[in-house]
């Protein structure tokens, strides 16, 4: 539908000028006698309009939320006591300083201009020599390496100068040229050529920046500096797990330390807790020194850290049963993850009469992965794949390194729950490939070059560096104030292996084997957790009962993760066999 123009009117100083409409077309008179005055008044309408009229403001009426009892008594408690805080129980407990660490000076990165119009002049001349033309080249320096980012000219393709990362290198006399093409986001071409005078990152600059001391991350690793220069934290919370690998002596264990530094610097020992796991007996061992503040084992366990491999397995277990008992609070509780949990908790929501408590975070750390499998294989490989793939809710973190990355070592059930790996040199391709997904770290320079992987993109960091008297020193200044009773206790683990059924003996049976009877027969499940939670059980005497009722019949042998087979399927099978139990001649 086609509306029809409306005659304009234009004010022209006291006077308006009409624009005639002739046949529904507007016709624009030009004549001063088309012109025609009006005075502008106001009438007595327009003068009604003009009238201020007073708005009046209706009181904004807020209902309070109705508080169910739970919140309301959690309410008071707080206004009484205040939010828990589980800090107080080591109230004078003090973080280590920066002091601590040795002080390299505040190194900077110096620009060796003669070096940077070597490097350029050599890429062009190499590049122009197979035909490939240049539109701009541009130089960020970095600590190790140098990134020269060119835009090529239209119509080079791309596949061409990635083919010539021998042949730069070759110009350059230059270890380890890495080409990026295209660089992700950014519609550039990297190479990475390595400085002849490489600088090293001390841990003590990294940790005093103000990016690492205002970090918000939950469990905040300072890795070391980027290509750009720039410092890089990364939350362990959120990778939720990390992989480690590379060569003999290119740097693993400098980047292991750094993760543990890192958070020793940053959280309180109620916090968070580690499970430091050994084969080689050395690399970790400095940490037994605070054992009473920040390291997790096993009950009746002399040694904090792990190098047995039997203890191994069961320390592991363990950690699966800890998991699936942090579980069972946050279903309580009604969360999803620790952070809420803890939460909650902290502001009094939960009781801990009903075996409510709060979670520290634990990270396991395991050195020399390779040496596990190959003594343990599926033992070892199944409770880690366990954590790995449910554990990240309930705050429980793995940090694996090894020096063999080949595929029966990083299997496919293990890469697949580690989006998060850090790759230092490696000797080939293949190698590479097996950690990230990607070549490259075969072209690292060694002595804590690495490529981080996050899933989507390949960062590299230059890692920082901690020596082994700067850990002593931290270890020793932590290990010298009071510290909890004893380390973290961490669920006890029955190998089904070490004590066989026909040794116990029923006419000794627990005072509550009947109640559990009737749980496990009642839910059809035959985990030793479940009587914890239902007859508020410890784990030891809830895995007795459990070794009980399979002598009796009850439940099937153990299955490794799974929950047992209950062999009594109705509960009135059950009450005959508990009379038949209970009868004199038993």
């Amino acid at each position: 539908m086609v509306e029809t123009p409306q005659p304009e009117v234009k004010a022209n100083a006291n006077k308006f000028i009409f624009e005639k409409l002739d046949d529904g077309h507007i016709v624009k008179e030009e004549s001063p006698d088309h012109e025609i005055v009006l005075e502008v008044s106001d009438s007595p309408e327009e003068e009604k309009k003009n009238e201020i009229v007073d708005l009046e403001i209706e009181p904004v009426k807020s209902e309070s939320p109705i508080l169910v009892d739970t919140e309301l008594l959690a309410q008071k408690i707080v206004e009484q006591f205040g939010e828990y805080d589980p800090t107080l129980d080591l109230g004078s407990y003090q973080m280590p300083h920066i002091g601590l660490l040795n002080d390299y000076g505040n190194i900077e990165t110096t620009i060796n201009q003669e070096e940077l119009n070597s490097n350029k002049d050599k890429i062009i001349e190499t590049l122009r020599n197979y035909g490939i033309e240049i539109d701009k080249i541009k130089a960020t320096i970095g600590p190790t390496v140098t990134l020269y980012e060119i835009v090529p000219a239209a119509g080079v393709r791309i596949s061409k100068i990635k083919n010539l990362e021998d042949d730069i290198a070759l110009n350059l006399a230059a270890l380890g040229i890495r080409i990026i093409a295209p660089i992700p986001g950014r519609g550039t071409i990297g190479i990475e050529v390595p400085n002849q005078n490489p600088e090293m990152v001390p841990m003590r600059n990294i940790l005093a920046t103000e990016k690492f001391q205002n970090s918000t991350f939950d469990l905040p690793i300072a890795l070391g500096k980027t290509i750009s220069n720039e410092t890089f934290i990364a939350d362990l919370a959120k990778m939720p797990h990390l992989l480690m690998a590379g060569a003999t002596g290119q740097g693993k264990s400098v980047g292991l330390n750094c993760v543990l530094v890192s958070l020793l610097y940053k959280k309180h020992p109620s916090q968070i807790k580690f499970v430091l796991i050994d084969p080689k007996k050395v690399e970790l061992n400095l940490y037994n020194k605070i054992e009473r503040h920040y390291l997790a084992k096993l009950p009746n366990s002399e040694d904090a850290i792990i190098t047995d491999n039997t203890k191994v397995i069961h320390t592991l277990n363990s950690l699966c049963i800890e998991m699936d008992n942090r579980y069972a609070l946050l279903q309580d509780a009604q969360v999803r993850n620790i952070k809420e949990y803890n939460a909650k908790f902290v502001s009094r929501k939960l009781n801990p009469n009903d075996g409510h408590k709060f979670l520290p975070y634990i990270v396991v750390v395991v050195d020399e992965f390779a040496d596990l499998i190959m003594t343990a294989g599926k033992e070892v490989e199944m409770p880690i794949a366990r954590i790995a793939q449910l554990a990240r809710a309930v705050g429980i973190h793995l940090i694996i390194a090894t020096q063999r990355p080949s595929v029966n070592i990083i299997t496919g059930v293990i890469k697949a729950n580690f989006p998060a790996r850090v790759a230092f040199r490696v000797s080939s391709k293949i190698d590479s490939r097996t950690i990230l997904d990607a070549g490259g770290a075969e072209q690292l320079i060694g002595r804590g070059d690495m490529l981080l992987s996050t899933g989507n993109d390949l960062i590299r960091i230059q890692c920082a560096f901690v020596d082994t008297p700067e850990i002593e020193k931290i270890v020793e200044f932590i290990g010298s104030q009071r510290g909890y009773s004893s380390a973290h206790i961490l669920p006890e683990y029955i190998d089904e292996n070490a004590e066989g059924v026909e040794d116990i003996d029923l006419s000794e049976r627990d005072k509550m084997f009947d109640d559990a009877a009737r749980v496990i027969v009642q839910h059809q499940q035959g985990s030793a957790s479940l009587l914890q939670r239902k007859l508020k059980l410890g784990y030891n005497r809830a895995g007795r009962i459990i070794d009980q009722l399979e002598a009796a019949g009850i439940v099937g042998p153990f299955e490794g993760s799974k929950a047992r087979e209950v062999l009594i399927k109705d509960p009135a099978s059950l009450e005959e066999k508990l009379k038949e139990m209970s009868s004199p001649k038993n």
